[in-house]
């Protein structure tokens, strides 16, 4: 088993570091054949996921990658771009989730967040509230998935105001 090594606490991401307003570019990956077939195989087996000649009949017209999969992936580039190194502590659930074109074997996702929201959390004062939207990109530029949601993390400065975007 591979061990992971997190950085010291004083080094985290707290609340405060996510303003209102900022964006993050929280990396790419490469969407592989057999990934996409992986995935499928094992939690949304469909046809269009998992056999070409199906795939090729659907709507797809060649073989995608389940939306659940594509979730996964951007919650992957998430982990590494920042949760991994914050003081998270998981999210109360997603308002909304939209799949807006079809993810293929062989694309290069980018994944954006920006900040919508912040607010302290009423019954948790040591625990800050961020509204995020990620929003994922082929290569193309087209926006293939549009998540947003809530995600908790432990104040740095439990009595201070929302954080403020800084100045340039």
């Amino acid at each position: 088993m591979n061990a992971r090594h997190y950085p010291p606490a004083s080094d985290l991401l707290h609340w405060e570091d996510f303003p209102k307003g900022s964006v993050r570019d929280c990396g790419s990956t490469r969407v592989s054949r057999e990934a996409v077939l992986d995935f499928a195989r094992q939690f949304d087996p469909q046809p269009f996921h998992v056999d070409d000649e199906a795939a090729r009949n659907s709507l797809f017209g060649g073989l995608a990658a389940s939306g659940w999969h594509t979730c996964s992936m951007a919650m992957r580039l998430m982990c590494d771009a920042y949760l991994l190194r914050s003081t998270s502590l998981g999210s109360p659930g997603l308002d909304e989730l939209r799949w807006l074109k079809p993810v293929y074997p062989g694309d290069e996702l980018k994944l954006r967040m920006t900040i919508l929201d912040t607010r302290p959390m009423r019954s948790k004062p040591d625990v800050g509230l961020v509204q995020s939207h990620w929003e994922l990109f082929n290569q193309h530029g087209d926006c293939v998935l549009s998540m947003k949601g809530w995600g908790m993390f432990r104040r740095r400065n439990p009595g201070a105001e929302s954080p403020a975007v800084p100045n340039p």
